[in-house]
């Protein structure tokens, strides 16, 4: 035994040696990635064996590039920092995974600095006491070179067997490619999926597929004319579906109120939540809404974001077009790329005044630049509401209590009609972080995962704060002319959460599928058109980039001279077809299609042994969904709205919008207007709104829960602890509201 380990040691002390001692050290760094961490989905022993050699072919090349150097110095340094290099790039995915069920693509490093305001806490609570062993041979092979069991090999490489070397994993990456192109031909050229490409290449083969896709589509943009509309404009007219008689107008000229359920999925919609012998309800309210006759309720809404998530759901509901299938299209486009948006869109037709309330950084998803290319009057973001702290908010932003709170001193002010939207935050991941104080109180659920667990406490304090705008909206006489949306912007428990998710929603760890996936991307979808009584539970399937032109049919404004690429879901010629973000990823009322696998919808089988008859539905359904995404891609990489002469919109002019003093422009419109106001703190008057808003604390909606706690607690006391309670005036701790 020891003399095998002193030939190792003297293998590992040469300069080859010590270049596959490094390789050894990767490749088992990833086999632990891709059993642990990442769901690669692999099915039978070819891919396991594609999976099993992938990170060799370029981990040697990369690596071995530093026996080209002569001096030992340069040599042990340089093929430490490429291993460093590829530890980073295996670990960064690995921890991205945890929460994106994607990989980090160049659009997302791109994009890193206009996402990473509010990440903080959060990025920490992705790490898993398993990272150790990511980084447990640093000081192994500290400790082996500093008592010179590994010695320094001061002898140049021959240069003949260093390209020998580099042959030999480029020849090994070629053969690793072939036998990938025949598990899945046109790997490279079709995009199936990021999975696939890890899962047959790798994480350094999937940096440069990357990097392709990215520099492609840049180069889409440069190169892209008007002749490109050509294809889109006929897209466009035949996939344009007429709006329902019973429904187009109906809410023309209200207001309209986007409420934004951050990471709320439809089964918490009449979900209750068995804990201690007791069943919870967890979303009272958002079921009332549901269930009311004055709601055109969604059941099969399902969200199509990628990696941009939030931003890919404001994408869609605002421009009717998807996200990018890389990055996030606020970060790399919203700020460059004519747009013709839902603000700008309103402000033309009906005059509607439009603005934003979220209790987080502008910065974020680009926000502050992308929603002035929408055509929003006004942003109001961290700086407008009130200071944060640990006591009121977390890494996304101030809770939403406060928010809302908050925010009514601006809604009041606002012209009416306006459009508004308010982007919630504490439904947030990590769950319950944002809960403290009196607002602690909704049982957790009891399963291994703390973010499953915390999930339904935080989906009811966000519940209960939309019930506090609900009532405010009442108070005020808002609600009778207003039109309220109600969507889930994306999951809010991940694919590789799921299995652990699977007994609270009847299902079990062993039998959970892609099809269970695909399902559990159902996101909430209602209108709620106060004075209506012919309101509905609606089954028709859709995505969230059908959100705008159903709305705009229900304003009385047709969507036919507009790019997008979305139907209205109240249309009879709805086509009841949904691209997810990813190719060849679609459901329908009949068949399902997600991570490579096709079930039947109604019933979740999957369908092996297709016969010619369901071939030829299924790649008719693929064609479609495929070339629905095509479309969009061709309008946003292409930036083809610039060309677009099909109405008379124009283009923003971004010069004219600044969100710096918003509060202070409002009031200067109502000055200007006098009598002529249409705010609502003009028709009162004068008399301000901001009282009538009232958000009690999980705590004193439910006292019965707490009538065992000790009598001698002062609860004047115990409600200033909380997080949320907004019944205090914000006003005195606002930031002066840039004025």
């Amino acid at each position: 035994m020891k003399k095998m380990t002193r030939k190792l040691l003297n293998f590992m002390s040469t300069r080859l040696g010590f270049v596959l001692t490094l390789l050894c050290f990767y490749w088992l760094k990833t086999m632990w990635a891709y059993t642990v961490d990442f769901n690669l989905d692999i099915q039978g022993l070819y891919q396991a064996f594609l999976a099993f050699v992938n990170p060799i072919p370029l981990g040697l090349l990369f690596i071995g590039l530093a026996l080209y150097f002569k001096r030992s110095a340069i040599f042990y340094g340089f093929s430490i920092f490429i291993y460093i290099l590829l530890f980073i790039w295996l670990f960064s995915n690995a921890v991205y995974y945890r929460e994106f069920s994607d990989f980090v693509t160049v659009n997302t490093m791109m994009a890193s600095s206009s996402v990473s305001a509010g990440l903080g806490e959060a990025a920490l609570g992705l790490f898993r006491p398993w990272d150790i062993i990511y980084l447990i041979d640093f000081p192994i092979l500290g400790y082996l070179m500093y008592k010179k069991f590994i010695r320094v090999d001061h002898r140049p490489f021959n240069k003949r067997a260093s390209f020998a070397i580099t042959a030999l994993s480029t020849m090994l990456f070629t053969a690793n490619l072939f036998l990938a192109e025949i598990d899945r031909p046109q790997l490279l050229t079709r995009g199936f999926s990021n999975y696939y490409v890890v899962r047959a290449l790798g994480l350094p083969a999937f940096l440069g597929y990357s990097g392709n896709q990215t520099y492609q589509a840049n180069k889409e943009r440069s190169k892209a004319s008007a002749e490109d509309l050509k294809p889109v404009e006929e897209y466009i007219q035949n996939h344009y579906a007429e709006p329902n008689k019973d429904y187009f107008g109906i809410a023309k000229g209200r207001n309209v109120i986007y409420v934004h359920l951050e990471s709320f999925q439809q089964f918490l919609i009449d979900y209750k939540l068995q804990a201690d012998g007791k069943a919870y309800e967890v979303t009272p309210f958002l079921n009332s809404l549901y269930h009311s006759n004055s709601t055109l309720a969604f059941s099969n809404v399902f969200n199509q974001v990628k990696a941009g998530k939030t931003s890919d759901a404001e994408t869609m509901i605002e421009t009717g077009l998807f996200g990018l299938n890389q990055g996030s299209f606020m970060v790399n486009y919203g700020g460059t790329n004519t747009q013709q948006a839902a603000p700008f869109i309103l402000s033309k037709n009906g005059g509607y005044t439009s603005a934003v309330f979220h209790g987080n950084a502008g910065s974020f998803w680009n926000r502050n630049t992308a929603y002035k290319q929408w055509g929003y009057n006004y942003f109001f973001d961290a700086p407008y509401f009130t200071k944060q702290d640990d006591t009121n908010s977390f890494q996304y932003g101030l809770n939403d209590k406060i928010m809302l709170k908050d925010s009514i001193k601006y809604l009041e002010r606002l012209q009416q009609p306006f459009y508004v939207k308010y982007i919630t935050v504490s439904n947030h991941y990590p769950y319950t972080t944002s809960l403290i104080g009196d607002e602690i109180g909704f049982p957790l659920a009891k399963t291994k995962d703390e973010t499953i667990n915390g999930y339904f406490a935080t989906a009811n304090y966000l519940d209960s704060s939309v019930k506090a705008l609900f009532d405010y909206l009442k108070k005020s006489g808002l609600y009778d002319n207003s039109i309220i949306v109600l969507y889930g912007d994306h999951f809010g428990i991940s694919q590789t959460r799921n299995p652990n998710l699977a007994p609270l929603v009847g299902k079990t760890s062993e039998t959970w599928s892609n099809y269970d996936n695909a399902m559990m991307q159902r996101v909430p979808y209602m209108v709620v058109i106060p004075g209506m009584d012919k309101g509905k539970i609606i089954d028709t399937y859709g995505g969230q980039v059908d959100m705008l032109p159903t709305l705009e049919h229900l304003l009385g404004i047709d969507s036919k001279n507009y790019l997008q690429v979305g139907q209205d879901m109240l249309s009879t010629q709805h086509q009841q077809i949904v691209a997810f973000r990813s190719s060849n990823n679609f459901v329908t009322p009949k068949y399902t299609s997600f991570n490579g696998r096709t079930y039947y919808t109604q019933t979740g089988e999957e369908i092996t042994n297709p016969d010619e008859t369901i071939k030829k539905e299924l790649d008719d359904i693929r064609n479609a969904a495929n070339t629905q995404l095509k479309i969009s891609d061709a309008i946003q990489t292409g930036d083809l709205i610039r060309f677009y002469k099909g109405n008379d919109l124009g283009k923003v002019d971004i010069k004219k919008y600044s969100y710096n003093h918003s509060f202070k422009a409002l009031k200067k419109i109502e000055e200007e207007k006098g009598d002529q106001s249409t705010s609502l703190y003009s028709q009162r008057k004068g008399e301000s709104t901001i009282d009538l808003f009232d958000a009690p604390s999980y705590r004193a909606l439910h006292p019965e829960q707490f009538e065992s706690t000790s009598s001698s607690e002062d609860s004047s006391e115990s409600s200033s602890d909380s997080s949320s309670s907004s019944s205090s005036s914000s006003s005195s701790s606002s930031s002066s509201s840039k004025q």
